[in-house]
């Protein structure tokens, strides 16, 4: 250790790496609480789809305290800037307890907008500026994006029209703002360990836990939520479970082809999240990594977060 005192841990990892097990196990061990780095478990009724796992919040009986889980409904347009700031007042409230809070997930965006700090402002709607683009062809849309937001994140915004619009408006408001306005960030300083699988070990994790979910009724689930008024088109930017789900229930794709293009998706996310983490680290965030669901070694790492020697 460098003598550094760290104020928060992070538990991150690709899906179904089992990361919230462990982050609930080594809470209820030092008597911390759990903030979730997850983009879509932020949502109410999308349980399965997402991959709460509530059930991992209780360990040996007592129920462990997590933060930022069932949140918001559906229909809420939950962003990066709504996330980190909700992520710092659970912070501040927790660590104003004396405790080191344990962040877990696995969207990269969410975790390195805390982290690093990420500055951003709350951009109110320009009317003026959706009039103009209102009839401008997608396609200039898009550049224009990519010209004001070069290291655009989220390559969705560039495929729906009213998320690249909502898009274009964040940065050309960025742009204009917040070099002028002071945001007041509370200092992080993070130690971050890392959940990994063998490829081989980590495709079969996917594939029963996939198989488990749709056993446990995530159609159903799908199904509910389409009838409670969410739209096809929002149950798509959802995410794979609910993109490839509402596919089968439109008719549009049998079930076989549906579990089968689904679990592949599912692999290839996965992969994208290593991608992800192994692009941080080549930035100079340091992960310590652990195999597997070895809980001994992640113990060892966050008892030594203090080690002033």
């Amino acid at each position: 250790m460098t003598g550094k005192r760290y104020n928060l841990i992070v538990i991150l990892g690709p899906t179904a790496t089992g990361k919230t097990r462990l982050a609930a196990r080594l809470a209820r061990e030092i008597g911390s609480e759990v903030i979730s780095a997850d983009s879509r478990q932020v949502y109410r009724g999308m349980d399965l789809g997402s991959g709460k796992d509530l059930d991992d919040f209780v360990v040996d009986g007592t129920q462990v305290t997590y933060h930022l889980i069932d949140i918001v409904d559906p229909d809420h347009e939950f962003s990066v800037f709504e996330y980190q700031r909700r992520f710092f007042r659970c912070f501040e409230e927790i660590s104003k307890k004396g405790i080191v809070p344990i962040m877990v997930g696995g969207t990269g965006l969410y975790i390195e907008a805390v982290i690093k700090g990420y500055r951003m402002l709350k951009v109110p709607e320009n009317k003026s500026l959706r009039r103009t683009l209102h009839d401008t062809e997608t396609e200039t849309l898009q550049d224009q994006l990519r010209v004001l937001n070069p290291a655009i994140h989220n390559t969705t915004d560039l495929l729906d029209r009213d998320r690249l619009i909502r898009a274009i408006e964040i940065a050309d408001y960025m742009k204009k703002h917040l070099s002028s306005q002071e945001v007041i960030l509370p200092e992080i300083e993070p130690f971050i360990i890392g959940v990994r699988w063998s490829r081989d070990v980590l495709r079969q994790r996917i594939t029963d836990r996939l198989k488990k979910r749709i056993d446990m009724g995530m159609i159903d689930e799908v199904k509910t939520l389409r009838e409670s008024g969410t739209s096809w088109e929002k149950l798509s930017f959802f995410g794979l479970e609910y993109r490839y789900i509402s596919l089968y229930l439109r008719g549009e794709t049998t079930f076989d082809a549906m579990f089968t293009t689904l679990n592949t998706k599912i692999h290839q996310f996965a992969k994208r999240q290593e991608t992800w983490f192994r692009r941080m680290e080549r930035q100079g965030t340091m992960i310590h990594w652990i195999d597997g669901d070895d809980y001994n070694t992640l113990k060892e790492l966050a008892a030594n977060i203090h080690d002033d020697s």
